[in-house]
């Protein structure tokens, strides 16, 4: 790649996608070569069996710019995006999926848009292209996010996305092995922009983000960004307490007053059975933070890789190059 111009860097996470690689090479390529920018593919699989892995490299042997990093087994897309990112070389690093439901078609407004001094500027979807209970799904899956985080995370948000290489870098810094892609970019904060676009229809295959990983994530970014489960917790001890405290004040109220008040022993036990319930909750909620701090602790590597091709130890960069 020429050292006088801005280079970008598609990072491309995979996961059994071989009815979308060629076709997704094919539109990308054709919008990429009216830019004036080097380019490059990093592709990262995140342990796909069918031949996802094959035709990428097949296509690599010819073109030096599609690079491939290969997982030893399914790490989850959020580290697939870690790693692409860490594996880039860009000035620019644009990150979206093979499907093309986002169009490489607005790959030069993201583009210009970043050019205008943003160090991110995330896509936002005019309308979500998916079935009724995808796009169900996904009003569920931030509504969560939102009531539940506080992260000012916009409606509609796309996969597609650019930022600079001021922004990878500050990324890199966020090594937390539960990672969530959205809260991390919010948190780093920057110059951010969004920029709207039309949505497609996938290009071919179902998505593999379905509820119950939606929900996983969700989990995720409620205990990686906020402490709201142990407030709960804490409020709903201290209202228990207090509605004990006044069990006990009015069932002694209703001896000294020699009313006959006798609750039974099903009533007992249904009681007993709500507190232990409850306490195993809360219990359960703090073990979560806890296992989450022990992981933390151990500090293991965010991916393994089994092998690569196309790719060159990453120069380091402090800043992007001017774009044309």
């Amino acid at each position: 790649m020429s050292g006088s111009r801005a280079t970008l860097s598609l990072v491309v996470p995979v996961f059994f996608e071989e009815d979308c690689i060629v076709q997704f090479l094919k539109e990308t390529g054709e919008v990429l070569q009216t830019i004036d920018m080097d380019y490059e593919y990093v592709f990262v699989d995140d342990g796909s069996k069918d031949r996802t892995i094959e035709l990428i490299r097949s296509l690599a042997h010819d073109d030096h710019r599609i690079k491939l990093i290969e997982f030893s087994y399914n790490h989850g897309k959020q580290a697939a995006v870690t790693a692409g990112i860490e594996h880039a070389t860009g000035d620019y690093l644009l990150y979206m999926d093979p499907d093309l439901q986002d169009p490489p078609e607005e790959i030069p407004r993201f583009i210009a848009e970043i050019s205008k001094g943003y160090d991110l500027v995330m896509g936002v979807r005019r309308a979500k292209m998916d079935s009724f209970a995808n796009r169900l799904f996904s009003r569920l899956f931030w509504w969560v996010l939102e009531r539940f985080t506080g992260l000012a995370i916009p409606r509609g948000l796309a996969v597609m996305r650019i930022f600079n290489r001021r922004f990878a870098d500050q990324f890199l810094l966020y090594r937390e092995q539960n990672r969530f892609i959205e809260g991390i970019f919010l948190h780093i904060g920057m110059h951010a922009s969004t920029l709207v676009i039309d949505q497609r229809e996938r290009f071919a295959g179902t998505s593999k983000f379905n509820f119950r990983r939606k929900m996983r994530l969700a989990l995720d970014a409620i205990l990686d960004f906020s402490e709201l489960p142990l407030k709960v917790a804490v409020k709903l001890g201290a209202m228990t307490s207090c509605l004990g405290v006044l069990a006990v004040l009015v069932v002694i109220a209703l001896k000294l007053t020699m009313v006959d008040f006798q609750a039974g022993w099903p009533s007992l036990l249904s009681l007993l059975m709500l507190g232990f319930g409850a306490q195993l909750f809360f219990i359960g909620i703090a073990a979560l933070y806890i296992g989450r701090i022990y992981r933390e602790t151990k500090q293991r590597p965010l991916y393994s890789i089994r092998r690569t091709t196309n790719l060159q130890p990453s120069a380091t960069k402090t800043g992007p190059a001017p774009l044309p």
